[in-house]
């Protein structure tokens, strides 16, 4: 198998810590794609991902993935343990309702924030929009204050243990750094989760 990866893009770095917290992470071939010098928009690269996404993953035979979350249900599948998407119905469904919250209530937000405000993405964004950046600005740092609190009273994001909410809550974390913003050091209960993550083997 092969895995199309930007080092750095969160999106990517989902499926590698996914892997890396599986223990599966030398399982995979990872090769390198720079989205800032839009090697995904190649056509070379378009033969593989039509719609231009990393990442994607190749499979032995041919076949595509892409979307993070789709690939880390094919490695679930694949190598169901360590578990990290629930394993009763009510644990799968607040995993998921702890990564959706994540997404769409700080990733989403932070995003916006960052593709209209920084610099390094005024060539992608055109225009950048001031008044869309603070609207993410604004919504991300209100969500990060609710998780801080849920955090307070939770070792981990969902199911009391590691599981892809913690992952993407993780790395949405470390994305904040592109804007000189680092929720980890403002807010104690998720600093001291960040902390946790780190003792699970995560890194950065």
């Amino acid at each position: 198998m092969q895995l199309y990866h930007a080092p750095r893009a969160p999106n990517p770095e989902r499926v590698v810590y996914f892997l890396r917290a599986k223990g599966r992470l030398a399982d995979v071939e990872i090769k390198e794609i720079s989205i800032m010098n839009q090697e995904h928009k190649t056509p070379e690269y378009r033969a593989i991902s039509p719609f231009a996404q990393v990442p994607t993953l190749v499979l032995e035979d041919g076949r595509t993935l892409t979307e993070s979350r789709a690939i880390c249900t094919y490695f679930e599948a694949l190598w169901p343990e360590p578990n990290l998407f629930g394993v009763e119905p009510y644990e799968k469904g607040d995993i998921e309702m702890w990564e959706r919250r994540i997404e769409l209530q700080w990733f989403i937000p932070f995003a916006m924030w960052f593709r209209n405000a920084h610099a390094l993405m005024a060539p992608l964004e055109k225009p950048q929009n001031p008044d869309q950046a603070a609207k993410g600005e604004t919504a991300a740092k209100r969500f990060v204050k609710r998780l801080d609190e849920h955090l307070s009273k939770h070792d981990f994001v969902a199911a009391g243990r590691l599981t892809n909410a913690d992952i993407i809550a993780y790395i949405t974390c470390g994305f904040c750094a592109v804007m000189d913003w680092r929720p980890h050091t403002e807010h104690t209960s998720l600093g001291a989760w960040r902390t946790r993550m780190k003792s699970e083997g995560f890194a950065g």
